[in-house]
């Protein structure tokens, strides 16, 4: 199970980094979000990290091209034997084939691409409870993950905030985003034979053990 190579895909707030951080603690894979990735690269600087940082500060996407180079970086460093659990990647068709010939140049394979499948209502209530610790960085949910005390954070006694950019006009940008471009990708992983899907909406250890339960079968 320690060398499983899995891609998590789904809309947005659909569980995708909840589920992949719980895999990766269970399987012992290390798991990189998009987020993680591009860090790390603009931490270590050189041409490709300068690159990524450029198009992040203007608040632009990062380019296909641009994303599959600091992919080669993740992988290079985590070593040829090591699985991996992505989050967030490949998020367009022309990622996920890069992406497929990243791994046949170093003679292996994805494992499974896991859809964490959501209606856009569960997805609106998702993102419109959710909170963070502006301490610690701890996640919660006004319905389904409530602090003891509203508004602090049971973990170490911090405010809980809400992102700026959780609100219903921005949640459905991204859903329509989701359906013009990422939806292009389930269908590449489908057609490929190496989609699993599971129901998103159910609570979190459901969610858990039906991924589980796919990738033991």
């Amino acid at each position: 199970m320690r060398h499983h190579r899995i891609v998590f895909l789904g809309p947005p707030a659909s569980g995708k980094g909840t589920a992949a951080m719980a895999l990766s603690a269970a399987l012992g894979v290390p798991h990189v979000s998009t987020g993680q990735m591009f860090r790390a690269a603009i931490r270590k600087g050189g041409p490709i990290g300068d690159a990524a940082k450029q198009f992040i500060d203007n608040g632009q996407l990062v380019p296909d091209e641009i994303t599959i180079a600091v992919v080669r970086l993740v992988l290079d460093e985590q070593g040829s034997d090591s699985g991996f659990i992505f989050d967030g990647f490949p998020r367009t068709r022309t990622q996920a084939e890069a992406f497929d010939g990243v791994l046949r140049e170093r003679g292996t394979r994805l494992t499974a691409a896991i859809l964490l499948d959501a209606s856009e209502a569960a997805i609106v209530e998702r993102v419109l409870g959710r909170q963070s610790c502006e301490n610690c960085g701890a996640l919660y949910h006004r319905k389904f993950v409530p602090p003891r005390q509203s508004g602090i954070c049971d973990r170490c006694g911090g405010r809980l905030t809400q992102r700026a950019d959780d609100t219903a006009e921005t949640v459905q940008k991204r859903l329509e985003v989701y359906r013009q471009v990422t939806l292009d990708v389930v269908r590449y992983y489908e057609k490929a034979g190496m989609l699993k899907r599971v129901d998103g909406s159910q609570p979190k250890d459901k969610v858990f053990a039906d991924i589980l339960g796919l990738l033991r079968s």
